[in-house]
């Protein structure tokens, strides 16, 4: 998750170390109080505990605590600590969020007039911020979005004082709106500075003499933590009221922030029978909502998701965790473990699974006294391997597990699991080599009648023949004025030593018949220039690497597509360096994590300057008969079976990057195949958004049907909807948004991708 709240004592002590000084803000004094609080030592560090009227109110994220009656106002210290003991370690009902009231903090009553009371409020979105601001602040506020004023500050542009006095303090009083004016012009440069992603003050108390920040909440983009260390501090970010933080949760948080892998868990409910551990943050969420639908929610004990090729090792440790999580207290039903995933792209389905079985053989006594049965669906490279290792540990363990591969669909294995579908008998797996890759292999004359790859011959391009059954044949010519992302003739820099991902386009490359690979160079900074050897087919070929960008984009103009490998640190300067080369007309940003401020600047200069962007987040896109991104489309046997070798007439858009290859898988099943698919990327702010695309596919000739895949968080589906009643959009559209399963858990849940967080009702 970037967007991550924080308390209210840690989101004053942010604003009392980091807010300008001129200002006419009082500095915050507050005291935290939880289970392990000494009340002695506490008095001691804050004397003015036992000498000032005081406040006490519970600091775990909920609001409205002033209408629930979880403030006491205007009391002294040995009232407010009895106050906080009576309620310490005790369940309250808040919505339908149950939970124990652990932390709760202490402030000086500040003796203020109602009509002292004001609202500000700060938050971020596309294309710029929001600034509220009410002349009347307090539990009793209503609709702000309807009361307050409002002033939006474009990305990358200061907020005046002469702005905040024209737009937001109308109503104040003008011996009033200078004082107010100052400090929230500093509270701005604050909110940007350090990375805060949403800010809101009521009531903020505007004396004669004076500014009190009273009630905060807060949240910041913990993506940024590299930049903003030294600023924020140590920081623990509370889990949403009425869930608790588990040192399982906090055990797997780390080996995350460890790892280049993502690997997340949240525990939703210790005793449900339904546990998952699920390959891929858009896959996650499908089977959340899947396993909802059915009915399943108040018994779905945890969302979790692993992806970005985590080791053997790291998957060890998660699938330990939720086993030991599984086998702490029996259920008289038993319970089930999906396994499930989509089609991988680039992670290694063999190795992952033998961290699984090391877990699942360690956890064999417990399993069967638990009554566990295992249902596993996976594909992606390797994935025959790794499903004949999880089908073997079963027998030999004697353990309950249900195998499938991508014959079967994804979320099937939550119908057979929650006993909704009959478990079908062992399915007749598919299978499709890229043996005409290998040396010798374009001379075998063994064909699979399932194969359109009927030989290995060259056409004289040196790529294999392809049988033309339900190919539709290309066009040679467009009417359509819009210029395509990719062709048959794209040339592409990757920015990073990825040579896995290099090597994978030239396989693509070879078996869509392009006469020559579609990587022109690479760049690596941190290296001199030289050649590296990749595969064409069978034979070899040297592809340059060059230390500086100036001299890759120089020696080879041609090339119009920039790869970006770089790591969430340095993807963003390399991406404005890339924006300096008109050459360039689509970026690709790989890297998860790169702060929203950096993204929304990226957004910002890519649009003055007709650059298209996929991602941050991203595995990239592809276009089936011309040129794919890095990893896109998984393995070369993924590939051949989805028919990415040649193009069809359905295009699609998708922020999940996994869930794309099971849309290849799918759209090859059921149409004539893909015409052209993007990933926008998971992170909260995608380059470019679905209707970006969904317009060009629609402007394209070429292109008989779209398809989105949607996810909650964000609004951009919305503006699909209008364009649909508008008819700017006429072709068939079939569109589905995942995570519907957000609004039947009681509290908030952050799914896999960054962005995947429902902020309101209409997200």
């Amino acid at each position: 998750m970037s967007a991550k709240a924080i308390s209210e004592a840690t989101g004053k002590d942010i604003i009392n170390r980091n807010l300008a000084p001129l200002t006419s803000a009082v500095k915050c004094r507050f005291a935290s109080v939880n289970e392990n609080t000494k009340w002695e030592d506490l008095v001691l560090d804050n004397p003015w505990l036992k000498t000032e009227s005081l406040v006490a109110k519970p600091d775990q994220l909920i609001k409205r605590r002033g209408k629930l009656g979880l403030i006491k106002v205007k009391t002294d210290y040995s009232s407010a600590k009895q106050w906080i003991l009576e309620r310490l370690g005790k369940d309250q009902q808040i919505g339908r969020a149950n939970g124990k009231l652990k932390n709760f903090i202490i402030e000086p009553f500040i003796p203020h007039k109602a009509d002292e009371e004001a609202y500000v409020c700060i938050y971020s979105h596309r294309h710029a911020d929001t600034i509220l601001f009410h002349h009347e602040g307090g539990v009793d506020i209503g609709d702000v979005d309807a009361k307050a004023l409002k002033l939006e500050v474009p990305i990358g542009q200061n907020v005046t004082e002469e702005q905040i006095l024209e737009n937001l303090l109308t109503k104040v009083s003008p011996a009033k709106q200078k004082t107010i004016a100052t400090f929230i012009v500093a509270l701005y440069k604050m909110y940007v500075n350090l990375y805060f992603t949403y800010l809101e003050i009521n009531p903020l108390v505007v004396t004669d003499s004076a500014i009190y920040i009273l009630d905060l909440a807060a949240k910041i983009d913990s993506t940024a933590d590299f930049i903003c260390r030294a600023s924020w501090g140590e920081i623990e970010y509370p889990p949403p009221f009425g869930r608790d933080a588990f040192p399982e949760e906090a055990y797997i948080a780390d080996l995350d922030a460890k790892s280049g892998a993502s690997l997340k868990l949240t525990i939703l409910n210790k005793k449900g029978r339904i546990w998952t551990m699920v390959a891929g943050g858009g896959a996650s969420v499908i089977y959340a909502d899947t396993i909802c639908d059915y009915g399943g929610a108040s018994e779905l004990a945890n969302y979790g998701e692993y992806s970005g090729a985590p080791s053997e090792q790291q998957t060890y440790e998660y699938a330990k965790t939720i086993l030991s999580l599984m086998t702490q207290e029996k259920h008289p039903d038993g319970k089930v473990l999906i396994t499930g995933g989509g089609i991988a792209n680039f992670t290694n389905v063999a190795a992952t699974f033998k961290g699984i079985v090391t877990a699942l053989t360690e956890y064999q006594t417990k399993i069967l006294e638990h009554n566990i049965t295992i249902y596993v669906r996976r594909a992606g490279p390797n994935y025959q391997e790794g499903l004949r290792i999880i089908r073997e540990v079963g027998k030999t363990l004697r353990i309950p597990i249900y195998v499938f591969g991508p014959e079967t669909h994804m979320t099937a294995i939550v119908g057979y699991a929650l006993g909704k579908k009959s478990i079908p008998k062992e399915t007749e797996q598919e299978s499709v080599t890229a043996n005409f890759l290998l040396p010798g292999g374009q001379d075998s004359n063994s064909v699979n009648a399932k194969q359109e790859v009927v030989d290995g011959s060259n056409d004289g391009a040196g790529s294999p023949t392809v049988a033309s059954s339900n190919v539709r044949p290309k066009s040679t010519s467009s009417t359509s004025s819009v210029k395509p992302l990719f062709s048959i003739n794209t040339k592409a820099i990757v920015w990073g030593m990825q040579t896995r991902a290099v090597q994978s386009m030239l396989d693509f490359d070879f078996v869509c018949r392009r006469h020559e690979p579609s990587v022109a160079c690479l760049v690596y900074p941190f290296t001199g220039d030289h050649k590296l050897k990749f595969y064409w087919g069978h034979k070899e070929v040297l592809i340059p690497v060059y230390k500086k960008m100036e001299d890759a984009m120089s020696k080879h103009r041609n090339a119009d597509v920039l790869v970006n490998f770089a790591s969430l640190r340095s993807a963003y300067d390399s991406t404005i360096e890339t924006l300096n080369y008109p050459q360039i007309r689509t970026i690709a940003i790989i890297a998860e994590g790169i702060p929203e401020n950096m993204t929304r600047k990226l957004i910002l200069l890519a649009n003055e300057k007709k650059v298209t962007v996929i991602g941050p987040a991203t595995v990239g896109g592809l276009k089936p008969g011309c040129f794919k991104i890095g990893n896109t489309g998984g393995m070369m046997d993924n590939i051949l079976h989805s028919k990415l070798y040649r193009e069809g007439s359905v295009a699609y858009v998708s922020r999940s990057g996994g869930m794309s290859n099971e849309l290849n898988n799918i759209i090859s099943r059921t149409t004539d195949g893909v015409y052209e698919g993007v990933a926008i990327g998971g992170d909260r702010y995608p380059g470019t958004t679905f209707m970006d695309h969904i317009m060009r596919y629609q402007a394209d000739p070429e292109i008989k049907m779209i398809v989105l895949l949607g996810e909650v968080g964000g609004v951009e589906e919305y503006e699909v909807c209008e364009a649909l009643k508008q008819k700017k959009i006429t072709k068939p559209l079939v569109a589905w948004c995942i995570g519907t399963c957000a609004s039947m858990f009681t509290s908030e849940v952050q799914f896999g991708h960054a962005g995947s967080c429902a902020n309101s009702d209409q997200e």
